[in-house]
């Protein structure tokens, strides 16, 4: 995110109004408001986060009144209006728009009741090269005609009994010890990189929760030891976690001059999406291609379960509310050593007993 001159985030200004006191004003195409708080602080990106979302929400409700009673488009400019829709996480409702409106740009003016079952099978069935995609698509679409049956636009959803595309793949690719290792020879802890890592790896945590993290988190646990608490932005799950030692020395060392752990270079908090990008330049930078901040939160958890970590411990670090949830994970574990687990268990429920006439039925096998 780039700081403008005034050293406030693109789109604000300092104002001063009718009482003299000066606000920060956020202005963009035609929409305005005022932002409060310390800029660049958690509560004050959320404000501007919010106002974004404005700019986008007003674009689609031009020409609302010109909409056709009835068509998709009418009927997106309300689910838009919708407790459902606006009741969503900020993140979740951009997600949602982006796929909403590259559907609409093909088929917004067409009539709502016309669409069946057929048209949508045609439609995510053109998408067979971009699975995840057609996936996606089909998941927006069902929430959004359901919507429409609520609303009493069409008797039924087209949408159901549609079949989504099986997955293929093994989802994001995992992070290993060998490339967490070459990642740290490249970037240590006493850097920003280095920082970023360990907060992952250390954490669990979803990136949007990461650099999310300050001073303000830190906490100690019921037994009195250094901990950090994190309200996850997906799931509104709070978790108290405690502190790797690796994790405490590194904070100890790092100046406190900025609300966040992990600041731009311009000392700003980073945004999800900006992360992600300077993320993806670290490894790059340590020669690992194809792997993202994303993966290192699946390396943490699979590593946990090859562990031997139990459901309950696994979810009580990564915010999950059931076990279904943590399926990703547990089909990564090492499935070597898992087996390998289950032997030894077996072997010591046989008890010493049977291991020491081990010889004599070995000595039976051999004469057969």
């Amino acid at each position: 995110m780039l700081r403008t001159k005034s050293g406030l985030p693109r789109h604000c200004c300092w104002n001063t109004d009718q009482h003299g006191k000066r606000r920060v004003r956020f202005r963009k195409s035609g929409f305005t408001t005022y932002l409060t708080g310390t800029p660049w602080s958690e509560d004050f990106m959320c404000q501007y986060a919010t106002a974004l979302d404005g700019v986008k929400a007003k674009r689609a409700e031009i020409g609302a009144a010109r909409t056709k009673p009835g068509s998709f488009n009418a009927l997106c400019v309300s689910y838009y209006r919708s407790p459902e829709f606006r009741g969503l996480k900020l993140s979740t409702q951009t997600v949602r728009r982006n796929i909403i409106e590259h559907f609409r740009r093909v088929h917004g003016d067409k009539p709502l009741k016309s669409l069946g079952r057929a048209h949508i099978t045609s439609i995510i069935g053109s998408k067979a090269d971009t699975p995840e995609a057609a996936n996606n698509l089909l998941k927006v679409l069902r929430v959004l005609l359901d919507y429409a049956v609520g609303q009493e636009m069409i008797d039924s959803n087209p949408a159901t009994g549609v079949k989504r595309y099986r997955s293929r793949g093994e989802g994001i690719k995992p992070w290993t010890e060998a490339t967490v290792a070459q990642y740290r020879a490249r970037h240590p802890i006493n850097t920003r990189a280095g920082m970023a890592l360990e907060l992952f790896v250390q954490t669990m945590q979803r990136r949007s929760d990461v650099v999310r993290m300050g001073w303000q988190h830190m906490t100690v646990d019921k037994e009195g030891l250094p901990a950090i608490r994190v309200r996850q932005e997906k799931t509104d799950t709070p978790l108290v976690l405690p502190i790797h030692p690796l994790l405490e020395a590194a904070l100890v060392a790092l100046p406190r001059t900025n609300m966040t752990f992990l600041v731009t270079e311009f000392g700003a908090p980073f945004t999800p999406a900006g992360f992600g990008n300077w993320f993806r330049k670290q490894c790059d930078l340590a020669g690992l291609p194809n792997l993202s901040a994303h993966g290192l939160r699946k390396f943490a958890l699979t590593r946990a379960a090859n562990l031997g970590a139990t459901h309950e411990q696994l979810k009580a670090f990564g915010g999950h509310r059931s076990d279904s949830a943590l399926a990703p994970y547990l089909r990564t574990a090492n499935q070597q050593l898992l087996a390998r687990q289950l032997l030894n268990l077996m072997l010591g429920a046989e008890g010493e007993q049977n291991l020491s006439n081990l010889p004599t039925q070995l000595d039976k096998i051999g004469t057969k």
